[in-house]
């Protein structure tokens, strides 16, 4: 009698799949919002955009993952918060435009399915979802044995706004002598991260050490603080107050998202000893080895959304941001500039932390 070769018998457990999707239909539910039905099982997500009210409105769309952040997850094996970071990549470039997050899908794809690893994950991804007020209406596992390493997964997610014709982010409004607001960052964020594990194997560190700038957590607990999401914030301050451009410093940092909501014959001065970046800011200043324009290149420093608005309305705006527990600084000004000029100054640096060269 021949051999009876199942599915699992290669690497894929139907069972474990089916048991994770049970696990995560209250996760799913308990973002239900105006709009959503969060059921899962069905083949797509729906969304009711009739029912949230909007009058003319233009959808907006965003996707992104969590990089090599995933690493010191799979290194530490805590994966609660890689899925708050995944969220808030999506929403707050959503938010950028001045649009509402409605839902969000995420991706999660994997060698062999872990489902408390999995649960783990989705649970932070509710999580993010919650903060930033949309519905998670589906998603995606797959297993793919040999095509992942024991023990890893990659995430991505998707997400989708919405925003009145006539409230679209950037505006026409934008002026030389404009105000720079900067929302304090939690921390790293989700971008450079393989900047920080070179710096780590570079300097012999181990993610298991008490971090240098957190006395109460672990080198590695400490840099998977997760992602700080503006949506509530942002969205409270371009409705009650005239912001003419907002710009998430990811990826790029300052100098390559800052010049993205501005027109070319304008650019941003930036005052970098105008706030206080989150400690680990400090640490990483402070190993010494990378340069100032790098640094403000690759991290958020220590400032995760900027927002430009009049300079007579800076103040009550910023106050707006406070009452949403915002760390808030007027960190600049917008300036008229030629064509070939930069269009990100960096001034005071040797009044900053970042004055190490």
């Amino acid at each position: 009698m021949s051999e009876h070769i199942s599915y699992k018998d290669a690497g894929v457990n139907i069972d474990e799949g089916n048991a994770l999707v049970d696990a995560i239909k209250p996760l799913a539910a308990a973002t239900k919002r105006v709009g959503a039905d969060t059921n899962l099982g069905g083949f797509g997500g729906l969304f009711d955009l009739k029912a949230c009210g909007f009058k003319d409105p233009v959808l907006v769309s965003a996707t992104d993952g969590v990089g090599t952040k995933l690493n010191l997850a799979f290194t530490t094996n805590q994966h609660q918060t890689v899925g708050i970071d995944l969220v808030a990549m999506c929403v707050n470039d959503l938010v950028v435009q001045g649009a509402e997050p409605l839902f969000f899908l995420d991706y999660f794809a994997t060698g062999a399915l872990e489902s408390h690893v999995a649960a783990d994950v989705i649970k932070g991804i509710s999580e993010g979802c919650n903060q930033s007020g949309c519905a998670l209406i589906g998603g995606e596992t797959a297993e793919m044995p040999g095509l992942y390493s024991k023990g890893h997964y990659d995430l991505a997610g998707f997400s989708v706004g919405a925003v009145e014709r006539d409230r679209i982010l950037p505006n026409a409004q934008i002026r030389a002598g404009d105000s720079i607001i900067g929302i304090a960052s939690s921390g790293i964020h989700s971008n450079g991260f393989s900047l920080i594990r070179h710096l780590v194997e570079h300097h012999k560190l181990s993610y298991d050490d008490k971090a240098p700038f957190d006395d109460n957590k672990t080198l590695g607990e400490a840099l998977l603080t997760p992602t700080r999401i503006y949506v509530k914030s942002c969205l409270d301050a371009v409705r009650n107050h005239p912001v003419s451009a907002l710009a998430h410093i990811t990826g790029g940092g300052f100098l390559e998202n800052i010049p993205r909501v501005l027109p070319d014959n304008l650019g941003a001065e930036i005052n970098v000893s105008s706030w206080n970046p989150a400690p680990v800011y400090h640490w990483l200043s402070a190993l010494g080895s990378v340069q100032t324009e790098e640094l403000f290149r690759t991290f958020n420093c220590g400032i995760g959304m900027i927002l430009v608005v009049s300079k007579d309305h800076a103040e009550s705006t910023c106050e707006t941001l406070r009452k949403h527990g915002e760390e808030v600084s007027q960190i600049g000004q917008i300036v008229s500039r030629e064509t070939s000029a930069d269009a990100v100054t960096l001034t005071h640096v040797e009044q900053s932390i970042w004055n190490h060269e």
